[in-house]
C-alpha cells in the first residue's frame, strides 16, 4: 500500500477505526441464550466475530462443519492445525437442527480443509446442505467451501447440494500466497471459482484480508482476476493477528482506501463489495442472495 492509504501502528495497537461495538438487542440475546445453553457451534462466537450482534440481529449465522482442526497451516488463520478426529456422521442432522432452534433466516456453512480424508469432507458437505434444506426450507444457504484440491467429483456434490453462494476465499494477492496459505494455489482458488460457475451456481463469492504487506496493484489485479471468472460477490477486510505465531500486521488500511476498492470493485462490475476494516467473509451475508 502507499503511505496516502494505510497506517503503521500505532504504539498503543489498533487505530481508532477498528473499535469494535458490543453486541446489544434483543435479537441477539435470544440467540446468545439460545447458543450458550444448547452448546450450538457457531464461528459467530468461537471466532469472536466483530459483527456477531448485526448478523444474528438480521438472522444470520455461521456454522464450521468437520471438526475445529484443520490439515492445513496457514499463516492467518488461528483455527487449530493437526491431525483431525473422525467424521461425525450425524453432524448434518445436528447442524440442522440448530439452525432450526435459532430461527435463521440465512445460513452460512463453512468447514476446515479435510485433506485426510478421500472425498475431502465434501460428502459431509452435501449431507449439510441437503439435511439443512429438509429441517429448513425457508432458510437460505452460503457455502464457504475449501478448494477440495481441485477435485472436480468433491466440488460436484457441492454443486448438486445447490445453495444459493458459493463462496471460496482467495485470502490475499498472487504473490503473497505461498507464505500466507502455505498449502494452497492462488490458480487454483481461481480454477475452483471458475469451474462453479461453469457448472451452473447462480452466486459465487470471495474475499480477501489487507494489511499482509500487499500493495494496491496486486490487490486490483486478484479483483480483476475474479471478475475474469465471473465472480459476483468481494468482501475485503483487515487482517488482524490471532496470536504472537501468526504473521504480523504489516499495516492498517484506512477506510478511505476501503471506500476505494469498494468504488472500484462496483465499476469493475461486481454485484456487491463489502469493504472495510471490520468485514468479514460473512458480513451481509443475507444480502448476497439477491
Amino acid at each position: 500500500m502507499n503511505s496516502e492509504s494505510t497506517t503503521i501502528v500505532p504504539p498503543n495497537g489498533k487505530p481508532k477505526w477498528l473499535k469494535v461495538k458490543l453486541p446489544i438487542g434483543q435479537k441477539y440475546t435470544e440467540l446468545r441464550g439460545l447458543v450458550d445453553k444448547y452448546k450450538l457451534n457457531t464461528i459467530c462466537t468461537s471466532g469472536s466475530c466483530p459483527n456477531m450482534g448485526e448478523c444474528w440481529g438480521e438472522g444470520t449465522a455461521t456454522f464450521m462443519i468437520l471438526g475445529n482442526i484443520c490439515t492445513r497451516s496457514c499463516g492467518f488463520c488461528g483455527v487449530k492445525t493437526g491431525r483431525p478426529e473422525n467424521v461425525d456422521w450425524d453432524e448434518p442432522e445436528k447442524v440442522a437442527r440448530s439452525i432450526k432452534l435459532m430461527g435463521i433466516k440465512h445460513a452460512v456453512i463453512t468447514s476446515v480443509d479435510r485433506d485426510d480424508l478421500k472425498d475431502m469432507g465434501s460428502i459431509i458437505w452435501q449431507e449439510t446442505v441437503e439435511a439443512i434444506r429438509r429441517m429448513n426450507p425457508t432458510t437460505t444457504l452460503e457455502t464457504l467451501i475449501p478448494d477440495f484440491q481441485g477435485i472436480h467429483r468433491h466440488i460436484d456434490r457441492i454443486v448438486a447440494a445447490n445453495p444459493e453462494v458459493v463462496s471460496h476465499n482467495m485470502e490475499t494477492v498472487r504473490r503473497l500466497t505461498r507464505e500466507v496459505r502455505i498449502q494452497a494455489k492462488y490458480d487454483r482458488s481461481l480454477e475452483v471459482l471458475n469451474y462453479l460457475k461453469e457448472q451452473g451456481i447462480r452466486r459465487t463469492k470471495s474475499g480477501i484480508m489487507l494489511g499482509l504487506g500487499e500493495t494496491e496493484a496486486e490487490v486490483l489485479e486478484m479483483m480483476r482476476d475474479l471478475r475474469n471468472v465471473n465472480v459476483d460477490i468481494v468482501t475485503l477486510g483487515q487482517y488482524l493477528q490471532p496470536s504472537k505465531k501468526h504473521l504480523p500486521v504489516k499495516e492498517f488500511i484506512t477506510p478511505e482506501q476501503f471506500e476505494k476498492y469498494e468504488r472500484i470493485g462496483k465499476e469493475m462490475g461486481f454485484r456487491h463489495v463489502e469493504s472495510g476494516a471490520l468485514v468479514r467473509s460473512s458480513y451481509h451475508a443475507e444480502k448476497h442472495i439477491l
